[in-house]
């Protein structure tokens, strides 16, 4: 699928969370967000230390124009209400995840703004010249955002970069500005990867299309146990999981978005991989069920410390 840069726009496909959120972009409105938190989580996983960072959160108004465009104000209402949930506001986080496997210490995502993910990157004792690799699970800004500083100075500048190809080829089409400065100017350090792609020992790329034209997903192993780092496959515990059908304003091509979230979402349930959210609570990390005609994200505790 090739987008226009108008259909893009009108999709949301170029305006993601980070757009909408632009003051996350921010050290200073990050942090008066995300104070009370911590800055990153450790997790075990096999021989892999696997991070997640806290690269900025902050508060948005009107959920209910962002998720279940396809059904009314009362349903979203009383949807929210069952899950304790206000239906006027919802928190968002912005969680790029650190894969150290002893060899290689391999970034998913940039965050909205590089002083966010350094700072996070430093509460957990790396560096950016550490990272090795940096994987982009797409295009959208808020993932985007921290390849480069605010002066355009590449922020991990020993690292090899890794993207899907048909999601690179479908923004390098749309004439996108945080494309064009953040993403086309590395072209020549990446290499390009299909589905079911071993990006490296123990980490395979998987489709999961919809939200962007070439969305992935990426499954680890190690030791014998998985975890599916899931991007924006899902983008809010309640509304993304329960009703995987809602359509999500930020979905380019919303049908197959939903269909990736059942696929996806219906694999983790069945065969109890845990995983991590982009846009999960912090720190991202949890079990998927099924639960009636959806699913219900439950929060790790200390499975993935052992």
């Amino acid at each position: 699928m090739t987008l226009t840069r108008r259909q893009a726009l009108l999709s949301g496909a170029a305006l993601p969370l980070a757009a909408t959120l632009s003051t996350v972009a921010t050290p200073a409105a990050a942090a008066s967000t995300s104070a009370s938190l911590p800055q990153f989580r450790d997790f075990t996983l096999g021989e892999f230390r696997v991070t997640t960072l806290l690269s900025g959160s902050r508060a948005v108004p009107e959920p209910h124009k962002i998720f279940g465009l396809n059904v009314d104000d009362a349903t979203f209402a009383e949807v929210s209400q069952q899950a304790f949930l206000p239906a006027d506001v919802a928190q968002f986080f912005f969680t790029p995840t650190v894969v150290d496997t002893g060899a290689e210490k391999i970034l998913f995502d940039t965050g909205p703004a590089a002083e966010g993910t350094i700072a996070a990157l430093a509460a957990a004792g790396y560096t950016p010249d550490q990272i090795t690799h940096v994987v982009l699970t797409h295009m959208h800004g808020d993932h985007i955002g921290g390849l480069t500083d605010a002066n355009g100075a590449e922020t991990f500048a020993n690292a090899a970069y890794i993207t899907g190809q048909t999601e690179y080829d479908a923004w390098a089409a749309m004439n996108d500005d945080g494309f064009e400065a953040k993403v086309r100017p590395l072209a020549d350090k990446m290499t390009f990867i299909g589905d079911m792609t071993d990006v490296r020992p123990g980490i395979t790329g998987m489709n999961a299309f919809g939200h962007t034209p070439g969305h992935m997903v990426f499954m680890l192993e190690s030791g014998g146990k998985q975890l599916l780092l899931t991007a924006d496959l899902a983008n809010h515990y309640v509304y993304s999981l329960a009703h995987p059908t809602w359509e999500v304003s930020f979905d380019a091509d919303k049908a197959m978005a939903a269909q990736s979230r059942q696929k996806m979402l219906g694999m983790l349930a069945a065969d109890r991989v845990p995983m991590i959210g982009y846009h999960m609570p912090f720190p991202g990390a949890g079990f998927v069920e099924a639960a009636g005609e959806g699913f219900r994200f439950v929060p790790q505790s200390y499975q993935l410390m052992l």
